[in-house]
């Protein structure tokens, strides 16, 4: 059953198969083995592949079917319209264009399966690109909203400056007025002179505008620090939404992209080995002897092309008799009186109606 099966993947004539010694069915079996697990792998690839773009494994299995029955396909017809011929130069060419599309086909199918066996490699990869990508996109969001922090920063620190030397100057009022009462700066007399009452005047009136400038600038530096808030707020909320994307760079292309990243070498291997197995059903094909199957398909097919020679000189022969045996009837009849008088007959009648007609419409016409 399972060899019957295999004979049937490699797009042998049934007929003719069975007829052939053991051996030969064999071949042809395990030709047709290499046909049908090059599918298989077809259908795993492509499935991988299209789970690693939409995520959805029904789809990936519905349109792995899909493509592993494309590849079976173009696979069997490849293996069975190469035919053994006299010379193996003549074989080589005829099979030339189906190696080249066994190539193709085993870059396709290698790829996927490639990026399944170098996962772990590739999402180190991706790791390192996603987080190149979060820095840069962080970057970006923090210059669209430079200009605003930063004014708002820099009004906010005048603020608070203002008050800082405001209160660096009370302090040395404070510090001017106690060493005028100790005696230890200024007139160095200790007690409460007029110079002492000056300086503590200067110190009460500055003490009274600190406050002043307190109650001004602590509604402004209120809402100046929400607005600092509201804008690194903003900034979180930007770089948060757009955070989902980098996340989601991980799909085929940028799969491919970080497999190309990684070394070639072992990547170039596991091709090698695809397309070994992709094309040894051709190469197989190619070097085998010519074996039972193949003379008695050449006399199947040598016995149909003498049929159809035969059949094509009777025709052109029945054709040649044919027209010369019309040749000989119609010279016979161009002889014969009798016809000649009747067909002058008709042509006279003919020729009457035609100038009455003329005639008739002459007369209409004046």
């Amino acid at each position: 059953m399972l060899k019957r099966f295999f004979i049937l993947c490699s797009g042998v004539d049934k007929d003719i198969v069975e007829s052939c010694a053991n051996g030969e069915q064999n071949k042809y079996a395990g030709i047709g083995a290499t046909v049908f697990f090059t599918a298989i792998m077809a259908f795993i690839a492509s499935g991988y592949a299209l789970y690693t773009v939409f995520d959805n494994p029904y789809m990936a299995i519905g349109f792995g079917i899909v493509w592993g029955l494309l590849i079976f396909n173009l696979d069997r017809f490849i293996v069975s319209t190469i035919k053994k011929r006299d010379k193996f130069s003549t074989e080589f060419w005829q099979a030339t264009p189906r190696i080249v599309l066994a190539i193709i086909i085993a870059i396709v199918i290698s790829k996927p399966l490639e990026i399944k066996i170098f996962e772990k490699e590739i999402n180190a990869v991706l790791l390192k690109q996603k987080n190149d990508m979060a820095l840069s996109n962080k970057k970006q969001v923090s210059n669209f909203f430079k200009t605003d922090v930063d004014k708002n920063k820099a009004e906010l620190d005048s603020l608070k400056s203002a008050i800082k030397s405001k209160e660096k100057e009370v302090s040395n009022l404070y510090t001017s007025y106690i060493t005028e009462a100790e005696g230890t700066a200024g007139t160095k007399k200790m007690g409460k002179g007029p110079i002492y009452k000056e300086k503590r005047n200067a110190y009460d009136l500055s003490v009274r505008q600190l406050d002043s400038l307190k109650n001004a600038n602590a509604k402004i530096i209120a809402e100046k620090e929400i607005r600092a808030k509201e804008l690194q707020a903003n900034l979180d909320k930007k770089v948060s939404e757009t955070q989902p994307v980098i996340d989601g760079f991980d799909g085929l292309m940028a799969r491919i992209n970080a497999l190309n990243k990684l070394p070639f070498i072992p990547s170039f291997f596991i091709m090698l080995l695809f397309l070994a197995i992709e094309t040894a059903p051709v190469i197989a094909k190619l070097l085998s002897p010519k074996g039972e199957y193949d003379f008695k398909l050449e006399d199947k097919e040598m016995g149909i092309v003498n049929m159809l020679t035969q059949n094509r000189y009777q025709s052109e022969l029945q054709k040649k008799t044919d027209a010369e045996i019309y040749d000989k009837v119609y010279a016979e009849i161009k002889e014969d009186r009798e016809l000649f008088q009747y067909k002058k007959k008709g042509a006279m009648e003919l020729l009457k109606l035609q100038a009455d007609g003329f005639v008739e419409k002459q007369k209409k016409s004046m």
